[in-house]
C-alpha cells in the first residue's frame, strides 16, 4: 500500500477555485504516492482497507449510500460506475449531471447535515472544520482523498475509490484510458518548445507553476510557464504582478476564471499594459472550462486535448 497522503502543500489553488469557482480546497501537505492496493483489494473483496490520508479506512461491505463532499470525487466516482451507489453529493459538484446535488458543503460541512444522509461511506478531499473527526465519532467512514499534486496520485485517487466502493476493475481501465490518452494527445500535438505560458488562476492575478498539478499538464507538450520565475514561485502558486506576466509577454495565456470571474481576451486588453501582448495580439488566449481546469479527475484529458489544440493553434502561427 501506499503511504498516506495529506493534502496538496500550499493550500492556495484549492482555496482560490473554491473562492472563485466553488470547488473544495486544501489544508496540509502532500507527498507523492507510490503504490497500489493490497491483493485483497485487488479482488474487489469486503472488508477492504484503504490508505488514505486520514490512515488506514476499513470497509466492512460494499457501500451502498456514499455521500461525496468532493466536486473532483463526485466525478470520479460516476465514471468508475459507483453512481449509483452515490446518495448525495456537495453544492458545487455539479458533474455530472444527475449527480444528486444538495445543499452539503464541503468548504463548510455540517455534520449533522452529513449523517441525515445516513451515509455508510463520506468522501473528501480536505479535513475542513475537522469534519472527519466530527464523523468518526458517530462511526461514519471516511476517506479523505486530498487534491492530487501530480498525476501519479490522480490515478492512485481513482484506483482508491474503485477498491473502497467494489469498483476496483473498472477503476483502473479509467486510469490506463487516461494515461493512454494523455500519451496520445502529447504525442500528436507539436512540441510546444520554446512557446511560453501563463495559466492564470483568478484575476488577482495568481498562476499555477510547473510543480503542480496543472503544470504537469502543460509539461506534457513541452511549454515553458512564465510563474515558474516569479518572486515566490516556491509555493506552488504565486501572485504575479500584471507587470511581471506584461515583461514576460507569454505566447499563450490559458485562462481558468471565465465564469467565475468574467475573463476572456477582452478583459485582458483592458488591463494596463497587455493590450500589446503577444497572447493577446495573435489570438491565443485560451478560455478554459473552470470546473475542468481545477478537478484531477477523469476530464483531465478534456483540459489536456484544449492545450495541445493550442500548441498546434500556436506552432502553426
Amino acid at each position: 500500500m501506499r503511504p498516506v497522503r495529506k493534502a496538496l502543500a500550499g493550500a492556495l489553488l484549492g482555496t482560490l477555485v473554491l473562492t472563485a469557482c466553488g470547488q473544495t480546497g486544501t489544508t496540509a501537505t502532500s507527498a507523492p504516492a507510490t503504490s497500489q492496493p493490497s491483493s485483497s483489494q485487488a479482488g474487489a473483496g469486503f472488508p477492504v482497507t484503504v490508505e488514505a490520508a486520514n490512515g488506514e479506512i476499513t470497509i466492512e461491505k460494499k457501500p451502498e449510500r456514499i455521500v461525496s463532499l468532493s466536486a473532483a470525487h463526485t466525478e470520479t466516482l460516476f465514471a468508475i460506475g459507483a453512481g449509483p451507489q452515490v446518495i448525495a453529493v456537495d453544492d458545487q459538484s455539479n458533474y455530472p449531471p444527475e449527480a444528486p446535488r444538495t445543499d452539503l458543503s464541503g468548504f463548510k460541512p455540517n455534520v449533522e447535515a452529513i449523517v441525515a444522509q445516513k451515509p455508510d461511506l463520506v468522501v473528501v478531499s480536505d479535513d475542513m472544520d475537522q469534519v472527519i473527526a466530527g464523523l468518526a465519532k458517530l462511526n461514519v467512514p471516511v476517506l479523505w482523498e486530498p487534491s492530487a499534486k501530480t498525476l501519479d496520485e490522480a490515478y492512485d485517487e481513482i484506483t482508491d475509490l474503485g477498491a473502497a466502493t467494489g469498483n476496483l476493475e473498472k477503476a483502473e481501465e479509467v486510469v490506463t484510458t487516461m494515461r493512454t490518452t494523455l500519451d496520445q494527445l502529447a504525442a500528436d500535438a507539436p512540441k510546444g518548445k520554446g512557446l511560453t505560458y501563463y495559466h492564470e488562476l483568478d484575476q488577482t492575478p495568481y498562476a499555477a507553476t510547473s510543480t503542480t498539478f496543472i503544470g504537469q499538464i502543460y509539461a506534457l507538450f513541452g511549454l515553458t510557464n512564465i510563474a515558474d520565475k516569479a518572486p515566490d514561485a516556491a509555493g506552488g502558486y504565486p501572485k504575479l504582478s500584471t507587470e511581471f506576466i506584461a515583461q514576460a509577454d507569454p505566447d499563450l495565456i490559458f485562462l481558468a476564471d471565465v465564469k467565475c470571474c468574467q475573463q476572456n481576451k477582452e478583459a485582458l486588453a483592458k488591463r494596463p499594459g497587455w493590450k500589446n501582448l503577444s497572447a493577446v495580439k495573435n489570438d491565443l488566449v485560451i478560455e478554459l472550462d473552470d470546473d475542468i481546469a481545477s478537478r484531477w479527475g477523469p476530464r483531465v484529458a478534456d483540459l489536456a486535448r484544449t492545450v495541445g489544440d493550442a500548441v498546434a493553434k500556436a506552432a502553426s502561427e
